[in-house]
């Protein structure tokens, strides 16, 4: 992990920059599974499977036995914790869900919006080196809240052909039954254009690796919408003298271990502190179970040195980070944290580890990387539903509004849109 030290501001965005993705050679790969899929169906998916994961599977669909035999395989810590996770989540899902908004702009004129479920979504849940069950959570839970009517999840199997305990538990638990057998871009294509055993949806969520994420860019193209474009995993902690050095390497080191093209930045505010995390990183990498994965993400990583709080906000708000730790003095904590424009999820303290936001505080951890932070939001529950609104006009309401809708489709030359006024209009007139 290199330190650089007062960079000027020119040169932030190279010393930053993440690692390369090779989109078009990716999308050179993507293209013809998706193609394979969208003429095969099932029998696509069941030879990507052979080919890929390295499995023959005979039923795509997770059967109610296998949900129930899997159940069994998962400890009840694990389910306890699972449960409070649960309960965290939907808590502060709930919390975002608004009211109907109606209101009477003027006289006999009533507009409204009112959010609506998307009908069928699709979740994507990695499965291969960290089979994500915290994911399931952080998708289906908002999916549930929101009313969408259909929930597709789709996740890749094992060699033995079994979906992970955790992963048919958490699914179980909140409800969701139609579990595919399915990963990769060929999961994506799926979702896409509908198979035999995968229904086509209307929207898809979840993460994965580059050939998901290039595959979920080609699904836009097809008219299916997804939650956000999305990169490696990525985490920059803010640190002072306050902030304590094994809790920042700790930190660094939970989004290191996600994968090789991971990225974690470190951003002190002195030389002295920076040393000290390196120190504490060097110590702990070793003592870790994926610390062959940790390494090579630190070989993209990098520990910058600003010693002026202003410049450091600065380029936090540049680099726009997935996750953003803030380890500062309580008296510049409030400052610092009003002025982050672009952070896809911020942690505040000492005490908040990002490990809390994956988990169970209750926040959503499927969030913008690659500085997509800087125009998208993360996972809410409104990623679940769209906003339509309504009006309705009344006699008099048109009566009102009518002749500045006939100015103002006049001057644009639209005759008919003036006319559809103008006709209710001396309508009004002739009855009266």
């Amino acid at each position: 992990m290199k330190t650089i030290v007062n960079p000027a501001r020119g040169v932030w965005k190279s010393e930053l920059a993440r690692p390369v993705q090779k989109s078009r050679d990716i999308e050179k790969i993507v293209k013809p599974i998706m193609r394979k899929v969208k003429r095969q169906g099932d029998k696509a998916l069941k030879k990507f499977a052979l080919e890929y994961d390295h499995v023959s599977i005979k039923h795509l669909p997770v059967s109610r036995e296998e949900i129930a035999n899997g159940k069994l395989l998962v400890s009840e810590d694990l389910k306890q914790a699972i449960i409070q996770a649960k309960e965290n989540i939907e808590k502060f899902h709930e919390a975002q869900q608004t009211p109907d908004l109606v209101m009477e702009t003027m006289e006999g004129v009533v507009c409204m919006r009112r959010s609506v479920g998307i009908q069928k979504v699709g979740l994507y849940i990695p499965g291969g080196t960290a089979p994500l069950f915290s994911t399931v959570l952080m998708l289906g839970i908002p999916a549930n809240i929101a009313g969408c009517e259909e929930i597709i999840l789709c996740t890749p199997p094992n060699k033995e052909g079994n979906i992970h305990p955790a992963i048919l538990y958490t699914a179980d638990l909140i409800g969701i039954d139609k579990i595919i057998k399915v990963g990769g871009a060929q999961a994506i294509a799926a979702m896409t254009y509908g198979t035999e055993s995968v229904p086509a949806v209307d929207k898809i969520f979840g993460p994965g690796n580059q050939y998901v994420t290039a595959a979920k860019q080609l699904a836009v193209k097809k008219g299916v919408a997804i939650d956000m474009p999305a990169g490696p995993s990525e985490v920059l902690v803010y640190a002072d003298e306050s902030a304590i050095p094994a809790f920042v390497a700790s930190d660094l080191l939970s989004q290191a271990e996600h994968g090789v093209d991971s990225q974690v930045i470190l951003l002190a505010s002195s030389e002295k502190v920076a040393q000290r995390v390196i120190q504490e990183v060097d110590l702990q990498v070793e003592k870790l179970s994926r610390k062959e994965i940790a390494k090579r993400a630190l070989q993209n990583s990098v520990a910058v040195v600003l010693t002026n709080q202003d410049k450091a906000i600065d380029l936090i708000n540049e680099y726009a980070p997935e996750h953003l730790i803030i380890c500062v003095k309580e008296d510049d904590e409030e400052e610092v944290v009003s002025r982050i424009k672009n952070a896809g999820s911020v942690f505040i303290g000492n005490f908040t580890p990002e490990s809390a936001g994956d988990y169970a505080s209750g926040t959503n951890h499927t969030l913008p990387t690659y500085g997509y932070a800087r125009n998208y939001s993360g996972v809410s529950l409104d990623s679940f539903t769209k906003k339509i609104t309504y009006q309705k006009i009344s006699e008099q309401g048109i009566k009102n509004i009518g002749p500045t809708i006939e100015i103002m489709a006049a001057n644009e030359m639209l005759e008919a849109h003036k006319n559809a006024v103008t006709i209710r209009l001396n309508y009004l007139k002739e009855n009266q």
